[in-house]
């Protein structure tokens, strides 16, 4: 199934069947739409949906992921230009290993007309960063520019607070894992998260809420986002635009 999803997927983009979805981030304070995750989803054909947790580690082992990555931030940055609001787009360590994609991105960045500092990128260390000191380079000269840099799933066993510090953040994501998990264990390590966060000056959001209960929870401990179902599943963009503009 591997080489059917590699050699599908090198056809994906020009076929259109790669488009980016989009979820809401809710300011925990207003109750606001303030901003919006782009999600990249594939649709086959024959198959139907395929989960990026299938396709993405095979564009990055093939080499793909730059196509869809540059795609990606494209579409980010348009929405963002459009919609008025802040952005959030997955970067692969991949992708950050590849001086050119910065530079595509920052040349991107300086064409547009709204602030650089709507949009954010999300980084998840779960593969191999490579030379970290030319990473964490390109990712101060993007911050420079206004970017966010958004650690993503902390709490999901690989990102750590570490990891934080020497990526320059500006945003913290707690992982689903850990606001679903109710133990005493699980509530230290995201209130010890969210202080060291704050201590920083770093926004902390939190995902994958799909209760009332796990919302007043990350809303007691501090959190200043909320993204999950309980307020929107993924969307194509036209849903997207009628929800902003409802």
């Amino acid at each position: 199934m591997r080489s059917e999803i590699s050699r599908a997927l090198a056809h994906a983009l020009e076929r259109s069947e790669i488009t980016a979805w989009f979820q809401p981030q809710i300011d925990l304070v207003t109750n606001r739409v303030v901003a919006v995750e782009a999600l990249c989803r594939w649709t086959h054909p024959d198959w139907g949906p395929v989960g990026p947790n299938e396709f993405i580690p095979i564009a990055e082992e093939d080499g793909m992921i730059g196509e869809i990555g540059r795609f990606m931030a494209a579409q980010a940055l348009a929405m963002m230009a459009k919609w008025g609001i802040e952005v959030s787009v997955n970067v692969s360590p991949t992708q950050l290993q590849d001086s050119a994609f910065a530079t595509w991105l920052g040349r991107l960045v300086d064409r547009i007309s709204h602030p650089a500092r709507r949009l954010t990128l999300e980084i998840t260390e779960g593969r191999h960063i490579g030379n970290v000191s030319a990473v964490v380079a390109r990712l101060d000269r993007l911050r420079a520019m206004g970017l966010g840099i958004a650690l993503d799933d902390f709490g999901a066993g690989q990102a750590s607070l570490t990891q934080l510090k020497r990526l320059h953040a500006t945003e913290l994501k707690i992982d689903r894992a850990l606001v679903a998990d109710e133990s005493p264990a699980a509530e230290r390590t995201m209130g010890s998260a969210i202080a060291v966060a704050h201590d920083a000056g770093i926004r902390v959001v939190a995902e994958g809420i799909e209760t009332s209960q796990q919302l007043e929870r990350v809303r007691s401990m501090g959190c200043d986002r909320g993204q999950g179902y309980l307020f929107a599943r993924p969307m194509p963009r036209d849903q997207m635009d009628a929800l902003l503009t409802a």
